[in-house]
C-alpha cells in the first residue's frame, strides 16, 4: 500500500493532525501563553455555533471537521486577556459561513474573519504570529507537511503563488535597502507565516474556483499585505489583506468560472440558497 493510499481521502483530518501537533508543541515545549481552558472553550463554542446555525438556516449537516480546524487556528493565533473574546471570535468565524455568502460560497476564511473582527471590535485581542521562534529547520518541516496538506486540498497553487510573491517582494525590498540577506531568512522563518500560507489563504471554500483566478487572488493578497506592512506599517498586515481581498472571489469566479470544490466524503454539498448573500464589505 502506498503512503497516498494510506492517508485519509478528506484532507481535513491531516489539517487537524497538523494544527493539533502545532498547538501541543507550542503549549508543551515552546511556552505559548495559552490558558489550558481556552482551546477547549473555543472548540466547544465553534461546534455549538455550527450546530445552531445549521438548524437555523436548515442547511444540510456537513459535520464538525471545519469548526475544529477553525478552533485550532484561533487557538494558535489569537491572544486575549478576557475569557469571552475567544468564544466571541469562534462564534463570529462559524456564523460567517452561513451569513456572509455570495454565489453559494462563504466570502471569508472563518479563522481570518474571527481574528480580524476580534481585533477590530475589542481592545482585548491581539495576534501572536511569531511565537514559534525562528528555527528554520523545524519550520521547514512544518512547511513541507503544510504543503502536503494543501496539495491534498487541491489548493497548493494558492499557497505556492502567495509564498513565491511574498518572497520576491521581500527579496526586492532587501536588495533595494542594501540589507543583509540573512534578514530574509529571519523574516520568512515565522510560524504565523506557515499557518497563513498553508491553512488560511489556501482554504478551498473561500478561494476562486479557477486556477488562474487563485493565482491572481494569491498575488493580490501578497501585494496588498506587503504594502500595508511596509508602506502603512500595519501589524498583522497579511490578516487584514486577506480579509480585504476575499470579497473579490465572487467577481473572479464570475469572470473565470470553473467547477465548485467539494470536500471528498465531506457530506452533503452546500445549498446555494441556504444563507443570505451580502455586499462585499470586509468586516
Amino acid at each position: 500500500m502506498t503512503l497516498a493510499a494510506a492517508l485519509p481521502r478528506d484532507p481535513r483530518y491531516l489539517q487537524i493532525a497538523f494544527l493539533s501537533s502545532f498547538l501541543v508543541a507550542g503549549v508543551g515545549w515552546l511556552g505559548f501563553d495559552i490558558p489550558v481552558w481556552q482551546p477547549p472553550l473555543i472548540m466547544a463554542t465553534a461546534c455549538v455555533t455550527q450546530w445552531a446555525m445549521t438548524r437555523l438556516f436548515r442547511a444540510p449537516p456537513v459535520g464538525y471537521l471545519s469548526p475544529l480546524i477553525t478552533s485550532l487556528g484561533l487557538s494558535l493565533l489569537l491572544r486575549t486577556d478576557a475569557f469571552w473574546v475567544g468564544p466571541f471570535a469562534a462564534a463570529v468565524a462559524i456564523s460567517s459561513k452561513f451569513v456572509l455568502r455570495a454565489r453559494g460560497k462563504h466570502l471569508f476564511n472563518p479563522t481570518n474573519l474571527g481574528l480580524v473582527v476580534a481585533m477590530l471590535l475589542t481592545s482585548h485581542a491581539w495576534c501572536s504570529p511569531s511565537q514559534w521562534g525562528h528555527s528554520g529547520a523545524l519550520l521547514g518541516w512544518f512547511a513541507a507537511f503544510g504543503l502536503a496538506v494543501a496539495h491534498r486540498s487541491f489548493r497548493s497553487d494558492v499557497s505556492l503563488a502567495f509564498l513565491g510573491s511574498w518572497v520576491l517582494l521581500k527579496a526586492a525590498r532587501i536588495f533595494y535597502l542594501g540589507a543583509p540577506w540573512a534578514s530574509l531568512q529571519h523574516q520568512l522563518s515565522a510560524g504565523g507565516l506557515i499557518l497563513f500560507t498553508f491553512f488560511m489563504i489556501s482554504d478551498p471554500k473561500t478561494t476562486p474556483d479557477h486556477r488562474v483566478g487563485r493565482v491572481l487572488y494569491a498575488v493580490c493578497v501578497a501585494g496588498l499585505g506587503f504594502f500595508m506592512l511596509h508602506g502603512l506599517w500595519w501589524q498583522n498586515a497579511l490578516l487584514w489583506a486577506l480579509c480585504l481581498v476575499s470579497p473579490l472571489t465572487p467577481l473572479i469566479d464570475r469572470v473565470l468560472p470553473s467547477g465548485r470544490f467539494q470536500w471528498p466524503g465531506g457530506g452533503a454539498p452546500e445549498r446555494n440558497d441556504a444563507c443570505v448573500s451580502v455586499s462585499s464589505q470586509p468586516a
